[in-house]
């Protein structure tokens, strides 16, 4: 084995890999056989850095405290660049994390200073010819560390309840506890419960990862909403809080008019672009604030009524018949929405009561910030899922009814919690089911009366 005694001659070895292909450093032929790039850090490891693998806890690089990881991106269809998936750490012992700090966590000790390599995934192309375009050692911000930290707690907080077969990964801001294992029997003891919870891994957020590739493959940063070391003692939730709180009450076109923009109840972009002012950043969607976007945090608008109720059940992704008869549940795209992602709702209420044809400007109520809890994922949220895959592979009913066309698919008083209905630009706008019938697209939404809930609480 190389011994490297510096970082200084360790990253002058990892930026001489900058720009040669996994075909060029490998040196032991196994890339010819490769046929998935699980392995290309092991090429990495032996061929480049000299070093047999293995899984121990400690740092690769044990005597600099290093780690070293071997990481995809993409380029998009817009030319940015995202991870194309996040970045795996080690397995969480239930039994023993619980007794660490965070200081002391199996996080920290593997974690804490590591060397990342990108390489760039392009599709069609041989995974030898993916080639390395960046290597940096990674050390976390004090800030970033104090998310991480309080993600931790809340990861060993369910431990300590007897709960970890309920983590979620959209439970924390950037660090997770992702499932690891070949399937659901991938399965550990827990010391509080006898209910034995999934396999999981400590992971950096796919989100995080691609904040964290951008600033070094790009020249443009996101902007920030926190002032300097304010995520050191605040949550994300509680500056939120104190950012919108001041303008709880006031009517949204009161709002536009304050902050500069046209109050514009067809735009679409308006309300996202009028949070941004709110939050005092210049861009002009909170979908670009840094830490939504290191958070995965997505925002739904919600409109209440003078009473409190929801008119309208709340829409998420399309169904995607091509694919749905083949995907694996927690490979579905369903399960990966409210497994990992984090919502902000923004809420506002009307004070008069809903006449068709009668214009009414809400006010602003509040904000929450909310992730589907792993018991709903795995209940009525699979439930769906399940009986959707099901009908679609019977073959979905069609009935004319007038200029409707209904089917059978499972409907808002299937589980009265999600369900499957129409989300199109009108009637013409179709899609093939497997069996060759067209259908208007359709989509999974949340049920009205749950949101109310969730909003209640």
């Amino acid at each position: 084995m190389i011994l490297y005694e510096t970082i200084d001659e360790l990253m002058e070895k990892a930026y001489a890999a900058e720009g040669k292909t996994f075909g060029e450093i490998d040196g032991t032929g196994r890339i010819k056989n490769l046929r998935s790039k699980g392995t290309l850090g092991n090429i990495i490891e032996e061929s480049y850095f000299g070093y047999e693998i293995n899984s121990v806890s400690k740092p690769d690089f044990e005597n600099l405290g290093v780690e070293l990881k071997v990481t995809p991106f993409k380029l998009n269809k817009n030319q940015t660049y995202s991870s194309k998936e996040r970045l795996v750490l080690n397995i969480i012992d239930y039994m023993k994390e619980h007794d660490l700090t965070f200081k002391e966590s199996s996080f920290m000790s593997k974690a804490a200073k590591m060397l990342i390599m990108l390489y760039q995934h392009v599709p069609e192309v041989p995974i030898s010819d993916f080639r390395i375009v960046k290597s940096f050692l990674n050390e976390f911000s004090e800030e970033d560390l104090a998310v991480m930290e309080r993600d931790w707690e809340i990861i060993v907080s369910k431990i300590k309840s007897g709960e970890a077969h309920l983590i979620s990964e959209a439970d924390t801001m950037y660090l997770s506890a992702c499932t690891k294992g070949a399937n659901k029997s991938s399965v550990r003891e827990q010391p509080f419960s006898p209910i034995k919870a999934k396999q999981r891994a400590f992971s950096l957020k796919t989100s995080y990862m691609t904040n964290l590739i951008r600033k070094y493959l790009t020249p443009e940063h996101m902007e920030s909403f926190s002032m300097p070391g304010e995520l050191k003692t605040k949550t994300v939730d509680q500056i939120l809080e104190e950012r919108l709180s001041p303008h709880y009450g006031k009517k949204i076109d009161v709002l536009c008019d304050e902050v500069g923009i046209k109050y514009n109840p067809n735009n679409k972009s308006m309300i996202p672009h009028l949070m941004a002012k709110l939050l005092g950043v210049k861009k002009n969607d909170i979908g670009e604030i840094e830490e939504f976007s290191k958070a995965n945090i997505k925002f739904k608008t919600i409109g209440r009524e003078p009473g409190g109720n929801i008119r309208e059940h709340m829409s998420f992704t399309h169904v995607d018949f091509d694919t749905l008869l083949s995907e694996k549940w927690e490979e579905s795209e369903l399960y990966r929405i409210f497994s990992e992602q984090k919502y902000l709702f923004l809420i506002f209420r009307f004070e008069e009561e809903y006449k068709k044809g009668v214009k009414r400007i809400p006010y602003f109520e509040g904000i929450k910030l909310w992730n589907m809890p792993q018991e709903k994922i795995d209940g009525e949220l699979y439930a769906t899922w399940s009986e959707t895959k099901k009908i679609v592979k019977e073959g979905v009913k069609l009935n004319k009814a007038g200029n409707r066309v209904n089917n059978n698919l499972p409907g808002s008083s299937f589980n009265n919690f999600c369900h499957i209905r129409s989300k199109a630009r009108d009637g013409k706008d179709k899609i093939l089911l497997p069996d060759g019938q067209k259908i208007t697209k359709q989509a999974y939404w949340l049920d009205r009366h749950y949101i109310e809930r969730i909003l209640n609480e």
